[in-house]
Parts: C-alpha cells; sequence; structure tokens
C-alpha cells in the first residue's frame, strides 16, 4: 500500500447513510444447502442491520426489500447515487468441501479495507465460530461503487453445524449486530 493509500485508509470514514444491499435474490437464490437458501437469509440480515442503524440515528437505503431479482450493476447504481454512503453487501457462503466454516469480509479499496477490519473484528468477538478474516476481491459490487465498501459472507451454509447457527433468528441476530457495531467503530465519535 502506497503512502497516500495508507493515509486513506487510516482517516475515520465520515458517512451519514449505509447502502444496504442484500446479496440474491428473485430467480437468483445463491447458495442452497442444508435446506437454506441464501437469498432469504441475506434479506433477513439486511433488515435486521438496517433496524439497528435506524435505531442509531443513521439513514439507510436497501437495494432490495422483498424477494426480487437486481442486477448486480443496478445494486451499484443505487449506491453511487447516495452521498456521504458507506456500502454494505451481506451474503452467506458454501463450498464442496463441507468442513469450512466462518464468516469472510472483503474489501477492494483502502477504505473498504478500514470497515472490512473493523467488522471483522466485530465478528470475532460478537458470533459463534471464527472468522476467517478478511479478503481483497474485485467482486462487481466493490469495484462498481464509489464509496468505502465491504461483502460480508456471514458463513458458510454447507457447513452443518454453522448451517445450524445460520438458520437461528438469534444468530442472525447477532451477526447484524456485529456488523452494526463495526460499522459505527469506524465513524469518528
Amino acid at each position: 500500500m502506497g503512502c497516500a493509500a495508507a493515509e486513506a485508509a487510516a482517516e475515520p470514514l465520515r458517512f451519514s447513510t449505509v447502502v444496504i444491499d442484500a446479496g440474491h435474490g428473485g430467480k437468483d437464490g445463491g447458495s442452497v444447502w442444508n435446506k437454506l437458501i441464501e437469498k432469504k437469509l441475506c434479506l433477513d440480515v439486511a433488515k435486521r442491520v438496517e433496524t439497528a442503524l435506524k435505531s442509531k440515528g443513521l439513514k439507510t437505503v436497501m437495494t432490495r426489500r422483498t424477494d426480487t431479482f437486481v442486477e448486480l450493476e443496478q445494486r451499484a447504481r443505487i449506491a453511487n447515487r447516495v452521498s456521504s454512503s458507506v456500502f454494505l453487501s451481506i451474503h452467506f457462503n458454501g463450498c464442496r468441501k463441507t468442513t469450512i466454516s466462518g464468516a469472510e469480509v472483503y474489501y477492494r479499496s483502502p477504505r473498504g479495507k478500514s470497515l472490512a477490519v473493523a467488522i471483522n473484528r466485530t465478528l470475532k468477538s460478537g458470533i459463534a465460530g471464527s472468522p476467517r478474516g478478511i479478503f481483497h476481491a474485485d467482486f462487481k459490487v466493490l469495484r462498481e461503487t464509489q464509496m468505502p465498501a465491504v461483502l460480508v459472507e456471514c458463513g458458510y451454509l454447507s457447513n452443518k453445524r454453522e448451517a445450524l447457527r445460520c438458520a437461528d433468528p438469534a444468530h442472525r441476530q447477532k451477526l447484524a449486530a456485529a456488523i452494526v457495531s463495526g460499522l459505527l467503530a469506524v465513524r469518528p465519535k
């Protein structure tokens, strides 16, 4: 990371709005494992995050509120119309290697990385299971959004133990609370 990028990552993130992207939807179910459908869990956690953020006085914009399909480009366009914002895309993972478990946070920019670090930290302290860490990625929603952006994979539905946790509304509430704590941690006091 160059000097300018390191300085940008170290600055507090000033935002008044969180654009919340519930992954998948409509014809795109996402991962389907252990009788769980990713798109439904994404929307549930997204709505929980929205409720918690509003209770803390932040504004929110949702890319979808129902089980509808929204193109990736459209998700980025929605986000890019919102000033003073950060972008949060919520997903769940799946893998043929069913022993893999844990949340993952993806970023693309230095400012996105500071957000990813904060969310990973609060996931580590706030939920069962160990997060797998933060990762640089070139996902379309991260590449095409113009603000600090992260994509959170809340856990592996392919892992039976983790799928059982993800099926529990109380666990999804803890995921939402941890994500919100991470978002709030990067804002100036």
